[in-house]
Order: C-alpha cells, then structure tokens, then sequence
C-alpha cells in the first residue's frame, strides 16, 4: 500500500513538475516574441499611417507588463510611449510611402500639456513636409482636442461633445476629520508656500497657495489657448470664449453639442465614422478585409522601419527617465527609485561610448535621500566630462527639480510644472485615538531621544527641534545648490524658492530653466555640448534591467510587492471596490526616506478630462 500510495504521489509531482515547466517555456517564448517586436511587417505604397494611442502617455512604459498584456490579448494597453508616437510620424514625414496621418484619440486617457506639446511639434513636422493629418473623435476631452487641433482636419461624430473646461487644482482636506479622531500630525517645513502638507493642517485651501496655484493655472491655460487659437487660425481667446459660453450655447441648440464646435470652428466636419472611412478610402484605397481605408498603425510602421535601419553609430547620447514618485531604493512601475536611476547614470558613466547624458524628468519629487543620490551621479558625469542636459516633461518640481539643477543645461515645455523647491517632514502621531480605546503607552528610555519618535506618543520639544532643525538644513542646501548649478545669488533663490511652483514659462524668466524646448531640442543641445554632429550618434535609452522571473513570475506571486500596474490591468477598470486598495498602497510607497525629509510637490492639475 504504501509503495502504490509512494507511485501515485510521484506521478502527481510529475504531473504538477512537467505543467509548471510547459507553463514557463509557454510564457518565455511569448515574452521573448513580444521584446521581438512581432513578425516581420511590409510597409506597402501609398497607406495611411495610423495613430491610436491607448491609456496614458509616459516617457517609459512598464515594458514587460504592458508588452505581455498586450500579447495575452488585452488590446487596450494602459500605456503608450509618447517617443513611439513622435518617432512614427517622424520617419513618415520622410517616407515616399506614407501620403497622409490619421489620429484616433478616443482612448488616450491621460496626458499632461508638456507632453501634449511633444506631440504637438512632432505633427507639425510631418505636415511641414507637405503631408497632411486627419483625426476623427466620437468625443473630444480637454488633452485629446490640443492633439486633434494640431491637424489638417478635424471630424467630430454627430452625437459627440468637444468639452473644454480650463484647468484647475482641487484638493481634499483633512484637519476635521484627524482632529475628530484624535490623531496629531506633526509637520515640519520650510516656506510658506510649500502647500503640501496643507491637507492635514487646515480645512481649506490658504491664501498663499491659492495665489502660486492660480498663477501657474493661468499660465498653462494661456499656453493652451494661444497654441489652440494660432494653429486653428481663431482670435487668440477664441477657446476661452468656447468655453465659458458652452452652457448657454448648448442651451440654445437643445443639448446638440457637436453644432457648437463647428460653428466655433474648433473642428473641420461634423459626420460618422463611416462618413470619414470613405473620404480617406477614396485617397488610399478600400481594404476590404479590414473594412475601412487602406492604413498601417504607428507600432508596426516603427517595427518596419527599424528593420529597413539597422546601421547604429558607435557614438551614444544616453536617454535616462526619471519617471514618477522618488523613492528610496529601486524604481518599480510608477516610481523612480534612487538607486536605479543613479546606477543608470553610473553605467553612461562608465560606458566610453556615451558621450553625453539626456536626463527626461516627469517627476514630482518624493524623497530627498533618493534625490540626492541621483543628483550626485550628475555630478560625477559632469566631472568625467560628460555633458548632462535636463529636458523636463509635464512635471519636475520639488524632488524633480533637486535631480535636475546641477545639470549643464535645463529645458522645459512652457507649459512644464517645476520649482517647489523645498522640503517638508510629517509625524502623525495616534496617542490620543488609542487612549479612547483604552490603550496607553508608558515606559523608560537611557535618554530623552530614547522612544521619542514613536507614532504612539505625542511627540516631545527635543524631538520636534531637531525634525524642523532637520528641514531647514536640507532646505538650505536645495537652494545653494541651484544657486551653485543655476548661477544665482542664493538670496535670489531663496526669495523665488520657498515651496512655490512656477510654469516653464516663469521659470525661465527666473532662471531656474535655460531654455523652453522639446525632447529633441533637449537632445540636439546635448549633441552640440558633446561635439556631435547629426547622423554621428545615436540616442540609446537606458532601462533597468531586472531577471525576467524575479521581475515577471516574483511580482505576479510575490504578495505585498505585487506589480500595481499589472493589477490595475487584470481588475475592471473602474472597480470601487479595488481602487482605495490601489491608492493606498500607491500612498504608502511615495514616502519611504529613510530620513524622513521630503521634497514632493502635490501640484496634479485636473485638465478637463476628469483626471488629476
């Protein structure tokens, strides 16, 4: 009995052993085709190149979640690179085969005006070379009409909306409701305008904050309105004036939005998808399998060009991203771990062939060891004489701009979010709402520091001088440092530092930033401070790299340290039950200095399109 109990049982591992083995060679063969990029694509005469972004646009995407989704049948990745988007219509721009671009932009959910402006640029280019671009949207939100009025022609469906709203900063606040449970936050921090940890200590927006927030809100809105009204060839506050009048006039047309944008002229056509198929079907062709006119989407046409294009220079310009919150320790999906990042930057150190650094920042801060960190292997580039430029996205503010100010040279989009510079400490401390309970704490200690940290006792007067001692010597040595790196007086920093956020516009009028400028402007200055010349270098940008099983395998059942991204993908999109989950944990990671010091900017902008 035994001896058949011990043969079933070996079968069963068996069994298990060999499933287990089928299942991981299934799932490294499917990876490995997806990093291949997929089969080989043919890039035929006169098509359509197609532009459909999906999710938000990022610098880098979680390329081993985002590619494997995509491949086990999730069509709708969460993600899109925006460089993918500009370097398609950038090698269309100069290929006989494409005569045209067609943007769909339902399904881009998420994008800050700085990257919107990227793209902008890019769809420029490629109609500068006489080639024109078409978008059709069933609806257009705030992000997804500054792309769609980029183009040549613009199609709104007869049943859709162009919702234009402006720009603004709502926050929650929680002085009440901790007062209500008894808990005490202890905050420590440097300027009156570093609001943000103004949530936990009042109930409302102070006058200070609300004054840098508007200034920075106007400037973005002024950006919008200026680049929107000049390409559409309307007065100047034409989109202001759109959207201030939009109940009214919708009023006087019965609810019909779609009237109100034409006769705004902000789109082209009014018509269904069916109605804009055929008039492109008529320039390229029908594809009767497809049902729609003949076309070729942005992530093959890349795919076939890079293969037409195999020659690479030895010459390298390193592209690091610094992408989300920083935290100590290394980068995950949706954080820039100081660790990581600064190894990168040590790699293009040591690598002979970089001769310079490209440092792309959409950050906004986090903590001040991790910053230092990264702002450090800046330095030691810079010493081994090599040029690092900084080309700030959406937002590199607070911790953002701390990487940032020791580089050569600093440019940003006029609509970028930057400055904040300074830094703050919070300790909540839950003696009180434990005594309702009923629990107390007591105790002994060799000297007054001894315990005094504790989240269970109030925090003593030792303890809190040498927390806001603490603070302002950081704060202190952020402003000397962009004094040193930006060549300022350190007075001057001081009085246009302060916690307060400035628009790339504004900041470079105070010089906080060199230049205003995209990517590829960011990158030609590195190229010239590095004494290359165009077609001599390639831009090579540098990812962690991680083992694909501890990355891949670890984070599907590696518990607490689960990929959120990953995650967020496999639950419904819009789960109650799952997002506070998600947001919590998402909290939790942003503050994990081992110091305790913080230089993080709470500066989302909601855009119109119900995202902050």
């Amino acid at each position: 009995m035994r001896r058949i109990l011990g043969w079933i049982w070996n079968l069963f591992t068996g069994i298990y052993r060999f499933i287990v083995i089928v299942w991981m060679l299934l799932i490294l063969a499917l990876v490995w085709f997806a990093f291949q990029g997929g089969p080989p694509v043919k890039v035929e005469n006169n098509i359509a190149l197609t532009l459909i972004p999906t999710g938000s646009l990022v610098e880098q995407v979680n390329s081993t979640g985002q590619t494997v989704l995509r491949q086990l049948g999730q069509t709708r990745p969460s993600q899109t690179l925006l460089r993918d988007l500009t370097d398609a219509l950038e090698a269309g721009a100069n290929d006989p085969r494409i005569p045209f671009a067609v943007l769909r932009l339902d399904e881009m959910s998420g994008a800050g005006l700085a990257q919107l402006q990227e793209l902008a640029v890019a769809m420029k280019k490629f109609r500068a070379a006489g080639k024109p671009i078409y978008v059709y949207g069933e609806s257009f939100d705030q992000a997804q009409y500054f792309v769609a009025a980029q183009a040549d022609d613009v199609s709104l469906d007869p049943m859709g909306m162009l919702m234009l709203e402006g720009y603004s900063v709502y926050t929650n606040y929680y002085k009440d409701g901790l007062d209500k449970l008894g808990v005490q936050v202890n905050v420590f921090r440097v300027g009156e305008y570093k609001s943000a940890v103004e949530p936990f200590l009042r109930n409302d927006m102070s006058p200070e904050a609300k004054t840098a927030n508007q200034a920075w809100l106007n400037d973005l809105w002024d950006v919008y309105n200026q680049q929107v009204s000049a390409v559409r060839k309307l007065p100047e506050k034409a989109v202001d004036t759109y959207a201030r009048n939009f109940a009214p006039e919708l009023l006087k047309r019965s609810g019909d939005a779609a009237p109100y944008a034409l006769d705004a002229h902000l789109v082209n056509h009014v018509e269904t998808l069916s109605q804009f198929r055929k008039r492109l079907s008529d320039k390229v062709g029908y594809d009767k399998d497809k049902g729609t006119f003949r076309q070729i989407d942005f992530a093959s046409y890349l795919r076939a060009v890079k293969r037409e294009h195999k020659g690479n220079p030895a010459n390298k310009i390193a592209l690091v991203v610094v992408q989300g919150e920083i935290v100590d320790g290394e980068s995950d999906n949706d954080t820039a771990g100081g660790d990581t990042i600064s190894g990168l930057l040590e790699d293009a150190r040591k690598d002979d062939n970089v001769k310079a650094v490209l440092l792309r920042v959409n950050s906004p801060g986090g903590s001040v060891a991790a910053s230092e960190k990264i702002r450090r292997a800046v330095e030691a580039l810079k010493d081994d004489g090599k040029p690092v430029v900084v080309s700030m996205s959406t937002l590199a503010a607070s911790g953002g701009y701390w990487i940032s100010m020791a580089a050569d040279q600093i440019w940003a989009e006029p609509s970028t979010i930057t400055g904040s510079i300074g830094i703050f400490g919070m300790i909540p401390t839950i003696d009180q709402p434990l005594a309702k309970i009923g629990v107390h704490t007591d105790g002994v200690g060799t000297t007054p520091l001894a315990g005094a940290f504790r989240i269970d006792r109030p925090l003593s007067p030792e303890a809190k001088t040498i927390v806001q001692s603490t603070i302002e010597h950081g704060y202190h040595e952020f402003i000397a440092g962009v004094a040193k790196g930006r060549n300022l007086p350190v007075d001057k920093v001081d009085s246009i530092a302060r916690g307060r956020v400035w628009s790339g516009v504004a900041a470079k009028g105070l010089g906080l930033v060199d230049s205003l400028g995209s990517l590829e402007d960011a990158e030609a200055a590195a190229a010239k401070l590095a004494e290359l010349k165009a077609g001599t270098y390639r831009l090579d940008e540098l990812e962690p790299q991680h083992d694909l099983w501890t990355q891949w395998l670890g984070r599907i059942f590696g518990g607490a340290h689960a990929d959120l991204s990953l995650l967020q993908a496999l639950l419904p999109r819009h789960s109650a039950l799952a997002q506070p989950v998600l947001d919590a944990a998402t909290l939790l990671r942003r503050f994990n200095d081992p110091r305790g010091e913080y230089a993080y900017c709470f500066c989302g902008v909601s855009g119109g399109d119900g995202r902050k």
